[in-house]
């Protein structure tokens, strides 16, 4: 608290601070100081960054056969374009090196290993309800890599889909080539900001109310999420945090006598709100 005296450049000094009363002004830690509405903007030290997330290309299929038959295609139609799309000898070797791994693994060994987890299965059937002789239970025996196949790091997919990106960003790749390769694609549709709108849980954890929130699938195009919460004081919904990290928990202290605390909130793109609000969640805190 602090004494008020009247002076324009001043910013608390405004009709309507609910902080300002008749010779003092309410400051942060003092009892019933109300916090901004809208809240001052973060430096950088203080605000942390989110981490963008790559959108899905939508070139790549989303069931097992038709993964297999993509993946056969561009291996065999990747050297030959190398020239065109300026791509090095080391590129492509890395590239047939991890395609001929995951065509392996997902097109042979996952095979086998499904018929033998089939054959487990029978055998614990014949163990339980067979007749007959001892019982010898089936042994897996991987199948060997083709020739020239060997296992390559995690991540061969990964690797595949940033070349691809690299391939579509160098201003080289004709449609031509990108339909050859079939690596034709939008990528996945952004959120419709006249529906969007936050689902967020609440919960107790040692002592605090923690805000379970995500980024329900859109998190490649949003920066943030804005709360705010009514802790039923008669102050209605006040600013909580601009949160860019999935999970929040909310450190005021808990009142001494039972209460009801309301949540809201609203995604957030760059400075500005985006969508609807959320439907409020409220939790019961307090002795």
């Amino acid at each position: 608290m602090r004494i008020a005296t009247w002076s324009s450049n001043d910013p608390e000094m405004y009709w309507g601070n609910p902080n300002l009363h008749w010779g003092y002004l309410l400051e942060p830690g003092d009892p019933d100081y109300v916090p901004p509405a809208v809240p001052p903007a973060a430096s950088a030290t203080e605000t942390k960054k989110k981490t963008k997330r790559m959108k899905h290309n939508t070139y790549y299929p989303t069931n097992l056969p038709a993964q297999v038959l993509w993946l056969t295609n561009l291996q065999a139609k990747l050297a030959g374009h190398a020239t065109a799309l300026g791509l090095t000898t080391a590129q492509v070797t890395a590239a047939l090196a991890d395609l001929g791994w995951l065509l392996y693994v997902l097109q042979t060994w996952l095979t086998a290993v499904r018929s033998w987890g089939e054959s487990c299965t029978s055998a614990a059937t014949a163990t339980q309800t067979g007749s007959g002789g001892t019982q010898e239970l089936p042994v897996f025996a991987a199948p060997a890599p083709p020739a020239g196949v060997s296992p390559v790091a995690l991540g061969a997919l990964t690797r595949i889909f940033a070349l691809i990106q690299q391939i579509k960003a160098s201003g080289k790749c004709t449609d031509a080539i990108a339909a050859d390769l079939q690596i034709v694609g939008s990528e996945a549709g952004g959120p419709d900001y006249a529906t969007l709108m936050p689902v967020f849980t609440v919960a107790m954890l040692n002592g605090h109310v923690v805000v379970k929130w995500g980024w329900q699938g859109f998190g490649a195009w949003l920066d943030s999420y804005e709360i705010w919460v009514d802790r039923g004081d008669g102050k209605g919904f006040v600013f909580l945090t601009i949160d860019t990290t999935p999970g929040y928990t909310d450190t005021q202290p808990l009142p001494a006598v039972p209460a009801k605390w309301t949540y809201k909130a609203v995604f957030r793109q760059g400075d500005a709100a985006v969508g609807n609000w959320s439907a409020p969640v409220s939790v019961n805190v307090g002795a």
